[in-house]
């Protein structure tokens, strides 16, 4: 049941949606734009940096805080923090509140990478930019963290069951990232990583 409740936490917290009101504010539906995605990329995408690192952050927090939050209320579950983060990122990418149209989980995954340890972060960041910019395609970043973390967890000695959890949960986002995958490997990737920043150095210059 603490379970099933942990879930149901992070799933109407996470179905909260900062890049709808920030549309709202700005009188654009990015839903209508860009990648059609509630989420912080296409908000970068369609309304600027400012706001989508705003998204960003506003989605990091509430899967952090929903894992806070059931932490809390259910201590005698060791993985209800992890499984209110899950159901952040799956209230995320299916709202309740917005039609079960979201984004894509990354930022919410972010969320619970913090939530399981700031020792997890910068290996977790790295590991994801490095394959990313070996392969020069940008979905290679989510299916990496999403199979970094549950590794990395049991490199640490995390418990089983955290671990299994860990491993859910990238589950969640790498099936979030199928289209995109595919897009992919049909050439149609959004953005080629380098091919992007030596196009910024060269207008720069």
């Amino acid at each position: 049941m603490d379970a099933a409740l942990s879930i149901a936490l992070g799933y109407f917290v996470g179905s909260l949606s900062p890049s709808s009101l920030v549309g709202r504010v700005k009188k654009t539906d990015v839903r209508k734009s860009g990648t059609g995605n509630l989420g912080a990329t296409n908000t970068m995408l369609v309304l600027g940096w400012g706001a989508g690192i705003f998204v960003m952050l506003f989605d990091l927090m509430k899967s952090f805080l929903s894992g806070k939050l059931a932490q809390y209320l259910f201590p005698g579950l060791s993985t209800a923090g992890m499984l209110a983060c899950i159901g952040a990122m799956i209230g995320h990418c299916f709202p309740v509140f917005h039609r079960f149209r979201g984004g894509k989980g990354l930022a919410t995954f972010g969320g619970l990478v913090i939530y399981c340890g700031l020792k997890y972060v910068p290996i977790v960041l790295c590991a994801g930019w490095a394959v990313m910019w070996v392969f020069d395609c940008t979905v290679m970043f989510p299916i990496t963290v999403g199979i970094a973390l549950p590794l990395l967890m049991y490199l640490f000695g995390e418990a089983p069951a955290k671990i299994i959890t860990a491993i859910c949960a990238g589950a969640v986002l790498d099936v979030m990232h199928i289209g995109n995958m595919r897009k992919a490997l049909a050439g149609d990737e959004i953005m080629h990583v380098r091919g992007y920043f030596s196009e910024k150095l060269h207008k720069e210059r």
